[in-house]
């Protein structure tokens, strides 16, 4: 029996408050399923503008004053039990978060900064206190900078441990070197052993520096960050830092992404019955304006539209596959270049191309549930979260053999019938349409592709699981750590 842990996570944006983008829902459903597994977990973050005090039932549980530049700044904290048997604390100042968006801000380093500093101050006052800290991306990562700088001789504080977990190493909170006096921080601290990265100040090194024990979001990308080419130059403080690093798969909000229950779909199906997949295919064809002919490969994409995602791999293989009887279904938003491409794609092939250049949840839903293949051949990805909704509802991924889409997708064998999508080894265009041809191949025959949905039906993405890694990493923290009270 696992030993349970006090843990405070602390992130810039958490379901239900606020999102734009993963870090939104890893913030919100891990501390979840972390209480279910009996941690006594919470969470802070900043009380932006756009948080409905009502709608969440926010309740005042006071104030603290934390320094930043040379001042004294009070910070409001209020309390929500929103996210269910969790408290989350929202630390308020309105100069410096209620603005207009989360994030992009002249002074986006001063505004987390000093609420890492109001979390510490909360702490140092409060009845509670974690044996842990988890701290997410650069907007967090100096908690851990400041304990270790500033209050390690604090009794009240001094011996928290501290976990920080990297979303995406490629945004790192990189700021002008005159920020340190702002932030409270000594010049020591600017430093290649500390915060100094090629002139600048990278806040996200800081963490990757002082945290106790460090994660990102697959074991593979935890590997693949130590090398040169995914390591965003920071590959020597995480090959230093490799004993203390490990990979945690994020996990799946089991209860939104279930072809069961979905209501969102035109029919709902299970592994053991997938007659509904073809109702949902058919609702899907005809909301896009394609032909409803059930016998046409769907392929689906859900994503931002960027060259990260491998949008650039997809527009040199497009020609050749609209040339097949087959269709696509698209949905995203993204760079005004790959806007304009698949528009006028969609255009000049109006039976073959459904695209909706926005958000939309619903149609996400009905694309992951309606698609016969789900396409992802992202140049890297920490984890991914579409593969793992594909192979929920049985909609075969196709991906490139990177990051956590390399840790949940493995290459399907017809000869023992195990695996549960197609990848591409290379990071080319030739690699990704062979996998895709090989998803036509397979589709063909019918018991196999019969197999291959049973298989990605199977797969349990549960955040249960991360769950218990994570409390497994912050026994190991606090041992690490040196800190145990």
């Amino acid at each position: 029996m696992m030993a349970q842990v006090k843990v405070l996570l602390c992130a810039s944006e958490v379901v239900p408050f606020a999102k734009t983008g993963g870090l939104a829902d890893v913030a919100g459903a891990l501390p979840k399923a972390l209480a279910a597994l009996g941690h006594e977990v919470r969470v802070a973050m900043p009380r932006y503008g756009s948080i409905d005090g009502k709608k969440f039932g926010l309740k005042a549980v006071g104030s603290v004053k934390a320094p930043l530049g040379g001042k004294s700044v009070t910070v409001g904290v209020e309390a929500s039990k929103a996210i269910a048997g969790v408290t989350t604390y929202l630390f308020d100042s309105p100069e410096h978060f209620r603005r207009k968006g989360l994030y992009g801000e002249a002074d986006d380093a001063e505004r987390f900064g000093l609420f890492c500093r109001a979390v510490i101050e909360f702490l140092r006052r409060s009845e509670w206190k974690p044996q842990v800290m988890h701290v997410n991306d650069w907007q967090t990562s100096l908690i851990p900078v400041y304990l270790r700088a500033n209050y390690a001789k604090d009794k009240a504080v001094g011996r928290i441990a501290t976990l920080c977990t990297v979303h995406n190493l490629a945004y790192q909170g990189i700021f002008d070197r005159g920020v340190m006096e702002t932030l409270g921080l000594d010049r020591s601290l600017f430093t290649v052993e500390g915060l100094e990265f090629w002139g600048q100040v990278s806040l996200l090194k800081g963490g990757l520096v002082y945290a106790d024990l460090l994660s990102t979001v697959s074991p593979r990308y935890a590997r693949e960050i130590q090398t040169a080419q995914f390591g965003e130059r920071l590959e020597g403080v995480l090959q230093k830092r490799g004993a203390n690093l490990f990979g945690v798969l994020n996990g799946l909000d089991c209860e939104e992404w279930n072809p069961t229950t979905d209501k969102l779909i035109a029919a709902r199906y299970e592994a053991s019955d997938t007659s509904g997949k073809g109702v949902c295919k058919q609702a899907l064809q005809e909301r896009l304006g394609l032909p409803a002919r059930p016998e046409v490969p769907v392929f689906g994409l859900v994503s931002r539209l960027a060259g990260q995602k491998g949008l650039d791999l997809l527009a040199e293989v497009f020609p050749n596959l609209l040339q097949l009887d087959v269709q696509f279904a698209l949905l995203g938003t993204g760079e005004p270049y790959y806007h304009q491409l698949l528009s006028e794609l969609a255009r000049q092939n109006p039976e073959k191309m459904g695209l909706v250049l926005g958000f939309d949840n619903e149609l996400a839903h009905q694309i992951y549930a309606g698609s016969d293949m789900f396409l992802m051949p992202s140049h890297y990805e920490p984890c991914g979260l579409g593969q793992m909704i594909s192979l929920r509802y049985g909609t075969i991924p196709v991906v490139r053999q990177t990051g956590g889409l390399a840790d949940t997708v493995s290459e399907f064998n017809a000869q023992t019938g195990e695996g549960n999508g197609f990848l591409a080894k290379e990071r080319s265009s030739v690699a990704v349409l062979g996998a895709i041809a090989r998803g036509l191949l397979t589709m063909q025959r019918a018991n196999q592709w019969a197999q291959l949905m049973r298989n990605a039906m199977a797969c349990d993405f549960s955040w249960g699981r991360s769950a218990q890694e994570y409390g497994r990493l912050y026994q190991l923290a606090i041992e690490r750590g040196g800190r145990q009270g």
